[in-house]
């Protein structure tokens, strides 16, 4: 068993593909869990970027715990375009507590190898994260 203190392990593809997203702008967003046999943060949907914010809040589950990470686009009020990457814990009331526990005692460190998140988000329900939470922390 893991240390519960020291987190999981990362996997590699985490990294790549958060990189890819940074740099190239390959993804809208990708979601992250944990699996618990592997003892490790592991990449579960990558989100093409021409899907919206309803196709993204859509692919994280109702009942499970969740990394994510989240390309916003907007525009200011001086009319620029912009864009800011958004680190999202999901950890819905209705998870289970041991999932919850260890998605929380991992989350700093599974941050700390994605270099360049601008905004992080923690939320239990969807009304959390809706799009003018984003929108409202963006600015």
């Amino acid at each position: 068993m893991a240390n519960a203190a020291s987190g999981m392990a990362v996997n590699d593809d985490c990294k790549l593909k958060f990189l890819e997203l940074k740099a190239k702008r390959t993804y809208r967003f990708i979601v992250f869990k944990i699996d618990e046999k592997l003892k490790q943060v592991i990449v579960e949907t990558l989100g093409e970027p021409n899907l919206t914010y309803d196709d993204f809040t859509a692919s994280l589950p109702a009942n499970e715990c969740r990394y994510a990470i989240y390309d916003f686009d907007f525009v200011t009020e001086e009319n620029c375009q912009k864009s800011k990457i958004f680190f999202i814990a999901w950890s819905p009331d209705t998870s289970r507590v041991r999932s919850k526990m260890l998605y929380a005692s991992s989350k700093d460190r599974f941050k700390r190898e994605l270099d360049g998140i601008q905004v992080e988000l923690q939320a239990t329900d969807p009304t959390e994260m809706g799009l003018d939470v984003i929108r409202g922390r963006a600015n």
